[in-house]
């Protein structure tokens, strides 16, 4: 476990089979009332410990069906955490994973985390906003992950390009201060005021319209 910030920790950290150069976590959101872990990881089983001297886990959120893994079920059963994520993508991660509940709109699940619908990436993919009172976290998945400190997309043959743009021009208008991917190649996370969120958004969208896929 990696502590990122005192109610933030990166979990299971590993390198991704299918971008060798790139890191996954899961991560920790403590809180009094109950920590949430966000995304997966296939080495959350050795972080049972430390995941239990910091509180165990509440719920488990997936932002969209490339996060289901069988680890979701050991912290099911581990924790008695309910698994969270986007309807549209239930059929694909209840093949695998024991789902507990789902969303499909905007809506706070608790006073200080909320759920985003940012479709693009794929339809259900959902961003989640967190504020432990000092900072607001952004967890953007795979809509926008870290390529050594730069912010990119991951568009893919399944992805709807005009979707993702709605969605960046959504996220672009969030107020947060922190950006938590699902994967990077650098640091797991990054820091930014409100003009260069936009304008690193806005570099993206750009991008996106000219037809690149990042």
């Amino acid at each position: 476990m990696e502590y990122m910030f005192d109610h933030l920790y990166a979990v299971g950290t590993e390198t991704l089979s299918f971008a060798p150069t790139f890191q996954g976590r899961a991560f920790l959101l403590r809180r009094r009332d109950g920590n949430l872990l966000i995304y997966s990881s296939g080495r959350l089983k050795e972080e049972a410990d430390t995941l239990l001297s910091q509180g165990g886990v509440m719920r488990q959120y997936l932002n969209h069906r490339h996060q289901a893994m069988t680890s979701c079920n050991w912290v099911s059963d581990r924790f008695a955490a309910r698994l969270f994520v986007p309807k549209l993508e239930e059929p694909a991660i209840a093949a695998i994973c024991h789902v507990g509940g789902t969303f499909e709109q905007r809506e706070f699940h608790f006073p200080d985390f909320e759920v985003i619908p940012t479709p693009g990436h794929t339809e259900g993919s959902t961003c989640f906003l967190g504020d432990d009172g000092q900072r607001r976290y952004l967890f953007t998945g795979d809509t926008i992950y870290l390529k050594d400190g730069e912010w990119v997309a991951a568009v893919l043959r399944v992805s709807d390009r005009a979707a993702y743009l709605q969605s960046l021009a959504l996220i672009s208008q969030l107020e947060f201060d922190v950006i938590v991917p699902s994967m990077a190649r650098g640091p797991a996370y990054q820091v930014r005021d409100r003009a260069e969120i936009r304008r690193r958004v806005a570099a993206i969208a750009e991008r996106l319209e000219r037809g690149e896929a990042a």
